[in-house]
């Protein structure tokens, strides 16, 4: 399992989430609910907001925390609700390049997702040469957009924001500063990335990647704002939350605290780091030349392949991760032409540098098998080719071979 965005909990946080809690109607707040019997639930929640700030090491008298949010993208949305009115301007990450579907998202002049149809979405870019941010870029096309939110974060970006610049440039604008810390909320947790907090108004994260909690999610607000996106998570956009998740998100707090989990979580970045420099070996071009967290982003035109067969053939050889746009991509989204690849979960697995190197030996096998490879553009030369591309993959002797070394390295490294 080796997209970042998934990761393997801990027995306690299943137990949690499996719990009788995943009975109860709790709508309202602790000591404000409209159900009646919620004591324990309010002692829950609270614990859970407590967890929180001492995670990240925050005043309660600085900064305030809604543990309710289903998962990310409503939490997200959630705070456009709160801070925005219909047509304000949000400026965010270009999907392509690493951005996220719930900070907005529009194709080929068609609004897709309902941030799009609600906010005016103005996009920001990599450089297209270093494939990272050009900051100074980003402050001039603030200066003339003039957004009123500014969002920082996405879901394929290997490099380390630098939250105290983009802070600068939300101010400079008179923006809110909203990082989105999903993926990396873990790594920051752990010290290990920049942490957004002193340069930020707002910051949301998921509890499910490489925190290794439930899914769900945590809005942080300063505390001028907290009241503001409490009311617009409930009564503004839900119903009851979901209290074993609550509960689970807690022990995962608590378990981020650890030096176990700071050990955890700086080996995932080692990993990370040793998987991109053995594919580099291979000559495979690596977005931005590496990585500072979790996942790598591959860039396979230099191979003639695309990112649909390549992921395709890895999931029957065993190897989970998915297809993915890169930068300035020549492909579609649904074709596109990278690969993205995580170690958190194989992290929490116990595999270290030497099982990286082996899975990066298996990858560069199954890439020179396939050979190069192409997607049609006539759709009905489309579905055929695919067709029998699958036909093929499901039958192919020397993927199956490949598979067969896959199991046995893990079960050398049992899920807990």
């Amino acid at each position: 399992m080796m997209i970042p965005s998934e990761n393997y909990t801990y027995p306690e946080v299943r137990q949690a989430v499996g719990s009788v809690l995943m009975h109860k109607y709790a709508e309202g707040y602790p000591g404000k609910r409209y159900y009646q019997g919620n004591s324990i639930v309010d002692q829950i929640e609270l614990a859970c907001q407590e967890e929180a700030l001492k995670t990240f090491s925050l005043s309660p008298e600085t900064w305030g925390v809604n543990v309710q949010s289903h998962s990310g993208a409503p939490a997200n949305l959630a705070v456009y609700n709160a801070l925005l009115n219909p047509g304000d301007k949000i400026m965010a990450m270009y999907l392509p390049d690493g951005g996220h579907l719930s900070h907005g998202w529009e194709y080929k002049g068609k609004k897709l997702t309902l941030v799009s149809k609600i906010y005016n979405i103005g996009f920001y870019h990599v450089d297209p040469k270093s494939q990272v941010f050009d900051y100074d870029k980003i402050l001039a096309q603030a200066k003339t957009f003039r957004p009123k939110l500014l969002i920082s974060g996405g879901t394929a970006y290997p490099r380390q924001i630098n939250h105290a610049k983009m802070g600068k440039i939300a101010n400079s604008v008179g923006a809110f500063y909203l990082a989105d810390v999903s993926h990396e909320a873990g790594l920051v947790a752990a010290g290990l990335n920049q942490s957004p907090f002193k340069y930020s108004d707002v910051v949301t994260m998921t509890t499910h990647k490489t925190l290794r909690g439930p899914r769900g999610a945590l809005i942080f607000g300063r505390t001028l704002l907290i009241d503001q996106i409490n009311s617009s998570i409930f009564p503004g956009m839900q119903g009851g939350p979901h209290m074993h998740t609550v509960a689970a998100i807690a022990i995962t707090l608590q378990k981020a605290q650890t030096s176990q989990f700071k050990k955890y979580a700086r080996q995932i970045i080692s990993n990370a780091k040793t998987l991109a420099s053995e594919l580099k070996k291979s000559d495979f071009e690596i977005v931005s030349g590496g990585t500072d967290k979790h996942l790598i982003l591959v860039d396979l035109r230099n191979k003639n392949t695309n990112g649909w067969f390549v992921a395709l053939a890895l999931e029957f050889a065993g190897i989970i991760v998915n297809k993915n746009t890169i930068p300035n991509d020549t492909g579609s989204p649904y074709y596109p032409s990278g690969l993205r690849l995580g170690t958190p979960a194989i992290t929490a697995r116990g595999m270290g540098e030497a099982e990286m190197k082996s899975i990066a030996k298996w990858f560069n096998q199954v890439v020179r098998h396939l050979g190069p490879g192409q997607i049609p553009t006539d759709p009905r030369e489309r579905t055929k080719l695919l067709k029998a591309f699958k036909t093929k993959v499901f039958k192919d002797k020397f993927l199956a071979n490949i598979n067969q070394e896959v199991v046995a390295l893990c079960k050398n490294f049992p899920i807990l």
